[in-house]
């Protein structure tokens, strides 16, 4: 990992993180890091929230999370407003917590829903915001918005025109259970959506024939990096290259290795005789994730408490376009959030 000074960008100047060298992409120059990503962002996000400041192992190890239901949309508004981590020209980029749906039925509390308030509050006036990349419910991390409609266009352009020439564009950091066989590697699965007891789930197919294609089964590729490893865990970097619902957590599930907070697919890994391996997908339930009694220990939680483990999944990195076409990509870093920090803190996994 290489530690750069990111450029001015409104005014300030932070030290952000870059992860150096990895899966760029052909062509892809290494990436200028815009501000407010790094240690600043996180200094500022403590100093908007409560004075109170919690050890990393404190009686709340899940603090951070957001219920929808539990907020009004002023709260909501709030929250979301101290979340943004870069407000420039028409782009706002803020680091969405987990729980947090981006859409949903009409009447719930959803990012899109409050985008009129948000837009006031940032002092945009009629200019409302439109979401360009967020993670799902369950992911935390970047999310993109912007003010007007001509540079979402361009910025979604962007996103397609790169995961069609297979070039990343986001960097997900995962805690998963488990070790992959290899350090770093590709996953490719063919996936297919099912309604199985009034659930979707997303299930792997083998040697899908171009029925399968034509009927909804997509060919997904992701990247992944082991960070650091300790206690059985793995701090790993995703890089997805194609789009499906679930997809990082289908891929890893596929590795024996879940991510930990998995309560959907993390079932259909098993262990007998300290071997792991997989049941059959469309047979296997989803149920809360079943941790050893060691790495209870390691993570300071009581087997009640991990049943509610959140999802560590976080969208940490995401590139933008330079201004110019030769300019190289901005890369865009979000803090992780303070129960994820907490897990690493637990296990002993640093960024190397």
């Amino acid at each position: 990992m290489r530690t750069v000074l990111a450029p001015e960008m409104g005014g300030c100047r932070v030290l952000g993180q870059v992860w150096g060298g990895w899966r760029r992409g052909p062509g892809v120059p290494p990436a200028r890091t815009a501000s407010s990503f790094g240690t600043e962002a996180r200094h500022q996000q403590q100093r908007r929230g409560s004075s109170k400041r919690s050890g990393p192992l404190d009686d709340q190890p899940f603090s951070g999370l957001l219920r929808p239901e539990n907020v009004s949309r002023e709260e909501l508004v709030d929250v979301l407003r101290a979340a943004v981590v870069d407000q420039k020209g028409p782009l706002v980029t803020l680091n969405k917590p987990l729980g947090l749906p981006v859409t949903g039925k009409p009447g719930e509390l959803t990012l899109l829903s409050v985008l009129p308030e948000l837009s006031q509050s940032l002092g945009l006036g009629e200019r409302e915001l439109q979401v360009v990349r967020a993670p799902g419910k369950e992911t935390s991390g970047l999310v993109l918005l912007s003010s007007c409609p001509q540079t979402a266009s361009h910025l979604q352009k962007f996103f397609t025109h790169s995961q069609r020439a297979r070039r990343p564009t986001v960097t997900y950091c995962a805690v998963t259970d488990g070790i992959p066989a290899t350090s770093e590697g590709k996953i490719q699965a063919a996936l297919k959506l099912e309604h199985i007891d009034g659930v979707n789930l997303v299930v792997p197919v083998k040697s899908p024939s171009r029925k399968d294609i034509l009927e909804g089964v997509k060919r997904t590729l992701s990247y992944f990096r082991v960070v650091a490893m300790g206690s059985g865990c793995a701090l790993v970097q995703l890089q997805p290259l194609t789009a499906f619902p679930s997809q990082l957590q289908a891929h890893m599930a596929l590795q024996l290795c879940p991510l930990l907070g998995d309560h959907m697919y993390s079932a259909r890994v098993a262990t007998v005789l300290g071997q792991r391996f997989l049941l059959p997908a469309e047979s296997t339930r989803p149920q809360r994730q079943v941790l050893d009694e060691a790495l209870l220990r390691r993570l300071h939680l009581t087997p009640s408490q991990a049943a509610q483990l959140p999802l560590h999944l976080h969208l940490h990195c995401l590139y933008l376009p330079g201004a110019r076409p030769r300019d190289p990509p901005i890369k865009l870093l979000a803090p992780l959030p303070s129960y994820f920090s907490r897990t690493l803190h637990c296990l002993g996994l640093h960024y190397q």
